[in-house]
């Protein structure tokens, strides 16, 4: 910048904008700079992009002259138009300066601060200028001017301006002066789009307001603004954003369906075409003005400030569009782009919120209180916030306080709104759903009959289309059956029916919450059926069961809840329907399990059902209580091993339907593949890489489903992939009788699955479900206790303990056994033991007793040659895969001296390995692996190339992950998870030597996980494992007896898995006198 007496002149670099504020909170389309000399415009710039950080960048290059001392002014406006400018825009700087206080900043750089723009907002005239909106507290803006040879900008000074509000005098002229400015501008006209918008943002500022009504005459004007702005034109983003803006004002108002699921549509094509770092893109879908939804007890400020806004309120748009299409596309969505708004915020940030703030949060809605003290316009907000807090506190900590607290300040707020305020009946609400929540929780009689108050009052002023009619409904329906059950008065008990009624005539029929009305009409009839014993009461509560359970766009947990409600009810009032809702249940729990993708996320499906986890016995007792022994074996077979059920899916074998109809085959083998290489990344830490993964898996299951569905329709495969009929799982006992330990608290029982003819039933009459627990416990603690005794001490607390098994469990199967269906002895029997069963010996039982002639009575182990097997659909496909051999070949796997802090040294693993080395046929091809060799990789790849794997090292049984199991490597564990990844079809037997390899999950018994298992899952057709900790120093006396059995003669090479139940019965008869009895009864066989 240079000047003289004679001639002045400046060059001035006009570089950049930055705390830009728009008076009007109009989202521009960008930002340019004006400059004047005495009132005359000498310069403008090009128009700018807005960046979401307020800034703008011009970089443009002005030279200014004068031989006097001209008035100097810079302005900073607003366009609203990035192609084609209707009037200059909206002023939202401007500075005046003399010629002389410019030429004093010299050659360096300089910051221009811009106080603010105060004053209404002009009136606009012809030509279109822009009506300023609502006037708010904003920031001064700064203009950066240098040289050309500048390179660095001073920082800038931010100050605060007081909000000043607009007359609505003001907006009633603006309104008419752009309607002047539209009929201006006909339809032909090129600014025709933009002086559309102009009034229809007006308009909308006032409707935003409560100053205009019409919103609909709004709509329409931005919806012929977006009409003439086609694909690529540059203002197309800008107008479908208002539209969407405008819509989603009259669904908060109007809460129309239709509005938001085309705000969702328009969103989907706004947001890929605003850049990132854009002003544009940061709002998306967020409107300028605070809303509040008390009806939800959520405060939800709508503010103009960072992308994680806009697609938070992405997520705003599709959850209502969930609720009225139930369709979970729009659920994943929503999820998808909450997870891209919170990892947009850095830690720390106050968007990201945090479960544990709840106390934060009430006291920032204290403090807020305290700002708003009576009298105060928003003080009813703030009591409503306040209040819906503290119910949420309450139902999560049960203080009392809280919810006394939350009645008071709702009482409060329902005073400032008296009749005829527009957000009374919120308050009514909210006050009655806590006054219900308090008698619920702590029996506050009073307290029912002035929400019921409340709800009718509510009702009244709810108008009968409105959209959530119907809530208020249930309300009411739900607090009038809560007095029934207290008074009994029959009207009380109508009056409910008739509400429910009423508000399923006002939802259609897929709407998600005609789940609530069938609810509360079953608890209604159930209620007066139980007052007054009408059975046509208890048909119509079970018909409300069946249609709430099946109710297809609600979610699979509350349906699930239903039908397990309805099971219980069945059996307590003896209904016929006690089966088909134990159907019901064990289906829906089925497919509930079937959409999430990772093993391990369909666990923790399993486990958050606690009344689930007796279905499958329960439903198995009922069956039996009705005589129907085979649909009982279905029904087990259908709720037990689930996890294993759903993954085997994916590996049916498909040769018979290639020959039938090769196309469908490779359809189904190929999404067999994608499903199984799906579940990897589900199981993923980065929940947002797990939701994209969940979504891609169920899109997958769609694919799949149909697929089978296809399938099913072709002769001969109409049970494809269904849970098998009894006709099939009946394959099970072709070499032996199986034998189903069903353990309910409704009856204690066994099933016989024989080799030929109909199934038996053995009553376990002197047995219940509660001794069975106390049973479990005593063993446990007589093995704890027999661990620390001398080898050669007896074991008399285990005696009784297995003599009790003997006698209440074992003797009675062994009668029908011998008398009815003529076992020989020696025969092989296979135990399939449920719930508590699972925890107890039941191959151990014995009478501990001498006969007259001083011979020993026979244990169940003397009687019959005894194996496990997790389910029946497990020995069945064991034994189909049987007929595929390949020739065999033995690795043993030893790891006796894991890394640091993964057990003891286990001293005996390596004479172990040899003496198994030394007992396999010389014919068999053999290796062993130990020491640094045995690490998680060699043992994996000795697994998957060898017939027979002999392991012995530590196991461990992880109780609160038990996909975690593992056998101890010396480098990182083998889990439970890692050997089910693998398909191994040419398995055939593995010797587990290792504690606890065959114990089930306590929270879910019924599934069966552990490590043997697992290794059966894979392709291991007999396992040999155990049921507790394993004393390596005598345990390989069992495993040289046991081996000697199996391979004898060895001279014959001959190695075949199925003697390995027989073989290990004799090797632990034949080591009584070396192993202790607890050391013995650890191992167990398991399949063929």
């Amino acid at each position: 910048m240079s000047g003289s007496s004679e001639s002045r002149y400046i060059r001035l670099n006009v570089v950049s904008g930055s705390n830009l504020q728009v008076p009007s909170e109009r989202v521009p389309a960008g930002i340019y700079v004006s400059i004047n000399v005495d009132s005359q415009k000498r310069w403008k710039s090009a128009i700018s992009v807005f960046s979401s950080d307020r800034s703008a960048v011009w970089r443009g290059t002005v030279s200014l002259s004068s031989d006097a001392s001209p008035a100097f002014s810079v302005e900073i406006r607003a366009s609203y138009e990035a192609d084609r400018m209707l009037g200059s825009g909206e002023v939202i700087g401007k500075l005046q300066m003399s010629w002389d206080e410019l030429l004093d900043h010299g050659d360096e750089p300089f910051d221009l601060s811009f106080p603010p723009v105060r004053g209404d907002p002009p009136i606009p005239h012809a030509e279109g200028c822009r009506c300023s909106g609502l006037r708010r507290s904003g920031q001064a803006h700064c203009l950066i001017l240098r040289d050309d040879s500048a390179h660095r900008c001073r920082p800038r000074t931010i100050c605060q301006i007081p909000m000043r509000a607009r007359r609505f005098s003001r907006l009633n002229a603006a309104v008419e002066h752009f309607q002047l400015v539209l009929d201006q501008c006909p339809a032909s006209h090129p600014d025709h789009a933009a002086a559309l918008t102009n009034l229809a943002w007006a308009r909308l500022e006032g409707y935003t307001r409560n100053d205009l009504q019409d919103i609909d005459t709004t709509i329409s004007l931005f919806r012929d603004a977006l009409a003439l702005r086609p694909q690529h034109h540059p203002d197309r983003p800008l107008s479908l954003y208002n539209l969407s803006r405008a819509l989603n004002w009259r669904h908060s108002k109007k809460s129309t369906a239709a509005d938001i699921r085309e705000s969702a549509q328009l969103y989907h094509e706004l947001l890929p075409l605003c850049p990132e770092g854009t002003y544009l893109r940061s709002i998306a879908g967020r409107g300028m003005a605070s809303t509040f939804d008390e009806s939800s007890s959520t405060s939800v400020l709508w503010v103009i400030n960072s992308r994680p806004t806009a697609l938070d309120e992405l997520s705003h748009a599709l959850r209502p569009r969930f609720t009225q299409s139930g369709n979970i596309d729009d659920l994943d969505e929503c999820i998808q782009f909450l997870r891209e708004a919170v990892s947009l915020c850095p830690e720390g940030h106050t968007d990201r919120g945090n479960p544990n703030d709840l106390d934060e949060a009430i006291s920032l809605h204290e403090e807020a209180l305290r700002l708003r003290p009576v009298g105060h316009k928003s003080r009813a907000f703030s009591l409503g916030n306040l209040g819906g807090a503290s119910v949420t506190r309450f139902n999560k900590r049960g203080a009392r306080d809280d919810i006394t607290r939350a009645i008071s300040l709702y009482r409060e707020a329902l005073t400032l709104r008296p009749p005829r305020h527009p957000r009374r009946d919120t308050t009514l609400n909210n006050l009655a759903l806590a006054l219900k929540t308090r008698y619920d929780k702590l029996d506050v009689s009073e307290d029912l009959n002035e929400a019921i108050d409340l709800y009718r009052e509510c009702l009244q002023l709810v108008r009968l289309d409105h959209p959530e009619r119907h809530v208020t409904l249930l309300n009411l329906s739900s607090v009038l059956c809560s007095r029934f059950t207290q008074t009994r008065k029959n009207e009380d008990v109508e009056e409910t029916i008739d509400l429910c009624q009423q508000s399923l005539e006002a939802l259609p029929s897929l709407h998600p919450d005609r789940y609530f009305s069938y609810m509360r009409l079953q608890e209604a009839y159930l209620s007066r059926y139980r007052v007054q014993l009408n059975p046509a009461d208890l048909s119509l509560a079970v018909e409300n069961f069946k249609l709430s359970s099946r109710h297809p766009t609600q979610g699979f947990p509350d349906r699930i809840t239903q039908a397990i409600d309805w099971a219980r009810q069945a059996e307590v009032y003896q209904h016929e329907s006690d089966l088909e809702a134990y159907q019901v249940c064990l289906e829906l729990f089925d497919n509930h399990v079937m959409t999430r993708s990772s093993i391990i996320s369909r666990r923790e499906a399993a486990t958050a059902f606690r009344r689930a986890q007796s279905l499958p016995v329960d439903a198995a007792s009922c069956a039996i209580r009705r005589g129907n022994l085979p649909r009982a074996v279905e029904l087990m077979e259908q709720g037990r091993g689930q996890q294993w059920s759903l993954v085997s899916r994916l590996r049916t074998p498909l040769e018979d339907l290639e020959s039938t109809s090769p196309e469908l085959a490779r359809k189904v083998s190929e999404l067999n593949k994608r499903l199984a290489g799906a579940k990897g990344s589900a199981g993923s830490t980065d929940r947002a890489a797990a939701d994209r993964a969940a979504t891609k898996y169920r899109g997958l299951t769609k694919q799949w489903e149909a697929a089978v569905a296809e399938i099913r329709h072709l002769k001969a495969f109409s049970r494809f992939l269904l849970p098998p009929a009894y006709e099939d799982l009946h394959a099970a006992a072709r070499h032996g009788p199986v034998i189903i330990f069903i353990a309910s608290k409704y009856s204690c029982s066994a099933i016989i699955v024989p080799t030929s003819g109909e199934p038996h039933h053995v009553p376990l009459s002197s047995i219940t479900l509660a001794d069975l627990t106390i049973l479990k416990d005593r063993f446990t603690r007589a093995i704890r206790h027999a661990s620390r005794m001398n080898p050669k001490e007896t074991r008399t607390d285990l005696i009784v303990l297995l003599r009790i098994v003997w006698e209440e469990i074992m003797l009675p199967i062994v009668n029908v056994l011998e008398n009815v269906l003529k076992v020989k002895r020696h025969s092989r029997i296979w135990l399939c033991p449920t719930a508590a069963f699972t925890s107890i010996p039941l191959h151990a039982a014995h009478p501990f007793l001498t006969k007259a002639d001083r011979s020993k009575e026979p244990c169940l182990e003397d009687l019959y040659v005894c194996s496990y097997t997790p389910t029946l659909s497990a020995l069945v496909r064991s034994r189909q895969m049987m007929k595929k051999r390949v020739t065999p070949s033995f690795v043993a796997i030893g790891q006796g001296q894991p890394g640091a802090g993964k057990g003891k040294a286990l001293l005996a693993v390596d004479s172990e390995l040899e003496l198994v080395h030394k007992l396999i046929p010389a014919t068999a091809s053999h290796n062993t692996i130990s020491g640094d060799a045995a690490t998680r990789a060699g043992a994996l790849k000795a697994l998957e190339e060898n017939t027979w794997v002999h392991l012995a090292c530590h196991g461990k049984q992880d109780p609160a992950q038990p996909y975690h199991s593992h056998f101890v490597m010396r480098d990182e564990h083998v889990t439970l998870l890692d050997i089910m990844d693998r398909d191994i079809p040419h398995a055939e037997f593995a010797f587990l030597s290792a504690c606890h390899t065959a114990v089930g999950d306590k929270e879910t018994p019924d599934e069966v996980i552990h490590l043997a298992a697992g290794l059966q899952f894979s392709g291991f057709k007999s396992v040999v494992g155990t049921l507790w900790e394993v004393d390596d120093s005598v345990a390989k006396h069992v495993v040289e007896a046991f081996y000697k059995y199996m391979f004898h003669p060895k001279e014959a090479g001959v190695m075949d898995c199925t003697k390995a139940a027989w073989a290990l019965n004799c090797a632990t008869h034949s080591v009584k006198t070396k192993v202790p009895l607890e050391q013995r009864m650890v191992f167990v066989h398991i399949g063929v």
